[in-house]
């Protein structure tokens, strides 16, 4: 089925549609929701189950009444992960049906694109678990946010667990960071040098040329070098690609740690025994499941409404992070409501202060079914990436397991970083800094 959907896109880009997915024509009375998605290209396995995600979820509200009766409309963008047909999207969908609510890019390429376009248009760009790092200072990124994490609390969240593995200390340790050559890939280095520079280990950066099928050289290297841990940027077909790598060279699965993007199902499970130990760190807790993966089975799939081609696809990791950010920009919707008028359709800059004044506590996200999956999440015009808790999970060759505790990114470390690049980009850019006081 996935061949299938490929295909379809890959069709419709051709005669010249932007490989489009609609919903049926919006209401007057409708909520606008663009979705960037890319089930074609390089990193189609991951990006089809995050792009059904985020639609099962809508259709799980609308399913539900809307947001206080007021229905989501949205459409499907084909980017195939390229920055330039992106931005095309981006800028044929800001303004369709009175205004696109938020955009979620999928794309750390794409978001550095759109990211200088959102403050004239007034747009906001919501990079759950990626993008700008330094964005989470929302007084420099008035229209970002990248809510629940970015690579280098992720990155900082790995460092504690291996040190955890080590009894505190890494020492003369080698940790070897490969990464997928593109913006995405490098956003880690900053916080890794410094941790590296804190902790007294060796950092080996290992770049791999897109789209990653070619890795011999680079596990070559590995098998010569001989790190203690390979932490691994990837996404998409380099991801299984790297772990049969390594199983061929003979490094050990339990010591490599990946980004979220790289800790999926479908990065494991044709590999399976093959993958036993390889870590991930997850967004909050998306391995676990809930009651709103019952509610998108009782309301969604068996009414046959489902996006994916089988109910088996929900709870999968990368399908849980659509939703839980389909989920977030629906939340900004009904905060912004809450002042602006509840049952009415917000304007983009409405929905905007929606996402600066997020307060999802226990209770809140125990009612919307994600009370095992999220922590308490809180924004504000400082902050605009909330709280970032994370957990990692391993592969047992068969099935997830999350074997951590929580974690946060060390603020020591984290914050000085979001300071001096957000300083930089306001510096460059002619940004005039916002007084949050």
């Amino acid at each position: 089925m996935m061949f299938k959907k490929a295909a379809l896109a890959a069709a419709t880009a051709a005669l010249g549609f932007g490989a489009l997915l609609a919903a049926p024509a919006a209401m007057a009375q409708d909520q606008f929701v663009p979705l960037l998605v890319y089930r074609t290209g390089q990193f189609a396995p991951l990006g089809i189950p995050w792009a059904d995600g985020k639609q099962d979820y809508l259709k799980l509200v609308n399913a539900k009444g809307g947001v206080n009766g007021v229905k989501i409309s949205y459409e499907e963008c084909e980017t195939a992960y390229d920055t330039a047909k992106g931005v095309e999207c981006y800028e044929r969908l800001k303004n369709k049906d009175g205004g696109a609510a938020s955009f979620d890019p999928q794309s750390t390429g794409i978001t550095f694109a759109v990211s200088d376009k959102a403050p004239g248009d007034k747009r906001s760009i919501v990079t759950m678990g990626y993008g700008l790092s330094q964005s989470a200072n929302g007084a420099v990124f008035e229209w970002n946010f990248p809510l629940l994490g970015n690579y280098w609390t992720a990155a900082d969240s790995i460092i504690q667990d291996i040190l955890k593995k080590e009894k505190g200390s890494l020492k003369g340790k080698k940790i070897a960071l490969v990464y997928h050559d593109s913006p995405y890939g490098k956003e880690p280095i900053p916080l890794l040098q410094k941790r590296a520079e804190k902790e007294g280990f060796q950092l080996m950066l290992l770049p791999v040329t897109a789209p990653g099928v070619e890795q011999k050289s680079t596990w070559l290297q590995v098998r010569q070098q001989r790190p203690d841990y390979v932490l691994l940027w990837s996404a998409g077909v380099m991801t299984p690609t790297a772990i049969r790598e390594a199983q061929a060279t003979n490094f050990a699965r339990d010591k490599i740690y990946a980004i979220w993007w790289a800790g999926s199902d479908h990065d494991v499970k044709d590999i399976g025994a093959g993958a036993k130990g390889y870590n991930t760190v997850t967004i909050h807790n998306t391995a676990e499941r809930d009651k709103v993966h019952d509610e998108i089975k009782s309301m969604v799939y068996d009414k046959n409404q489902g996006t994916a081609s089988n109910v088996s696809s929900v709870g999968a990791m990368a399908h849980t992070r659509g939703m839980v950010i389909s989920m977030l920009q629906v939340e900004a919707i009904r905060t912004a409501q809450e002042k602006y008028g509840k049952g009415k359709v917000m304007t983009p800059e409405q929905v905007r202060w929606g996402l600066e004044n997020l307060n999802l506590t226990q209770e809140k996200l125990n009612a919307l079914g994600f009370g095992k999956i999220l922590r308490p999440i809180q924004t504000s015009c400082t902050n605009h990436l909330g709280t970032d808790w994370s957990r990692i999970a391993q592969w047992d060759g068969s099935k997830w397991n999350v074997v951590s505790d929580w974690y946060q990114g060390d603020k020591s470390m984290v914050e000085p970083l979001v300071k001096e690049y957000a300083d930089k980009y306001a510096k460059e850019k002619n940004v005039k800094v916002r007084s949050c006081n």
